[in-house]
């Protein structure tokens, strides 16, 4: 009886598990890595139940604002949730495609953080909000400075609790097509965590460790249960050849890289793990990339990751 009554608790446990309440809600901004202006890397996370969202990325904005009103994903106007739902950005690097939504929007934007690493922070000062190039709407750099956002740099590893939000974000640095530099965002709610990679190239061709060490970071917490989802680039199909990847993944090292965490995390710890596919290119009239990537990582899932494919104003939730 008692070891009837064991399997009855474990997989009563295991049904609450399964069943427990979201912890994030996602709104894709944009979710693509070229071509298409309108629909460029950008993601709002809040605390399921709650409207501060912070925004990982911004390559697109109010495009992304108005899909989302349109799918009922966020309320209207679109002007509000730039202004008020937006409390924060985080931005994984300085490259246009994840920077547009923010430089173009700035005039009708309200103050706010922006939140990165040093070697980010640095070119959106220099190169962008800078005169030359468009008004200076940071508190730094060429003056007149219009003070409307303020630079938070961040120092890897070490948590931020981010104001008028429940959450709090740590950084770690990867590299994108060395010498250059991209950043992961790990975003933690209570115990819950989610973790979102900027452009990013695989170790070995990076000739780096710096996703091995993210991998050393996520693996207790996707042991534990914590780890909610994983937002990563494919950007092309696994046909393009390795010198001409600059820096991204493909669906071979997407699944090298996953294998490398499930090494730290233990075998089948990631059975069943949201894997959000960021940052596809559709390519061009040749042929459609985003079809070709969707079919190499859902015909070749050893380690059976829950593939997400992310629509431009489509809630998720985790």
């Amino acid at each position: 009886m008692n070891r009837y009554r064991a399997i009855f608790c474990c997989l009563f446990l295991a049904g609450q598990l399964h069943s427990q309440p979201p912890s994030f809600t996602v709104i894709p901004l944009g979710v693509k890595g070229g071509l298409d202006e309108s629909n460029l890397s950008s993601y709002l996370v809040a605390r399921t139940g709650t409207t501060h969202y912070i925004a990982l990325d911004a390559g697109t904005l109010y495009s992304g604002i108005r899909k989302a009103i349109e799918r009922g994903a966020l309320p209207g106007p679109g002007s509000m949730v730039l202004r008020q739902y937006i409390t924060a950005y985080f931005i994984s690097h300085p490259h246009l495609d994840h920077v547009a939504g923010l430089i173009l929007n700035s005039p009708d934007d309200s103050t706010k953080d922006i939140y990165g690493l040093p070697f980010c922070l640095d070119v959106l000062q220099d190169k962008y909000f800078s005169w030359k190039s468009w008004a200076n709407f940071g508190d730094e750099g060429e003056k007149p400075q219009l003070k409307k956002y303020h630079y938070v740099p961040m120092v890897p590893g070490n948590e931020m609790a981010i104001e008028k939000t429940p959450l709090s974000v740590t950084a770690y640095p990867l590299s994108h097509g060395a010498p250059y530099q991209s950043t992961a965002f790990l975003v933690k709610s209570g115990e819950a965590c989610l973790l979102y990679l900027g452009d990013t190239g695989a170790d070995s061709l990076e000739h780096s460790d710096k996703l091995h060490l993210l991998w050393q970071a996520a693996a207790p917490l996707v042991r534990a249960g914590k780890l909610k989802a994983i937002f990563i680039e494919v950007s092309f199909p696994s046909e393009q050849s390795d010198k001409s990847l600059f820096g991204h993944l493909t669906p071979h090292w997407l699944m090298e890289e996953m294998k490398d965490l499930e090494r730290l995390a233990g075998p089948g710890s990631l059975k069943g793990l949201p894997v959000v596919i960021t940052h596809m290119k559709p390519g061009s009239d040749h042929g459609d990339q985003e079809a070709t990537i969707r079919q190499e990582l859902t015909a070749n899932n050893p380690l059976q990751l829950q593939l997400v494919f992310p629509e431009q104003g489509r809630r998720l939730e985790f």
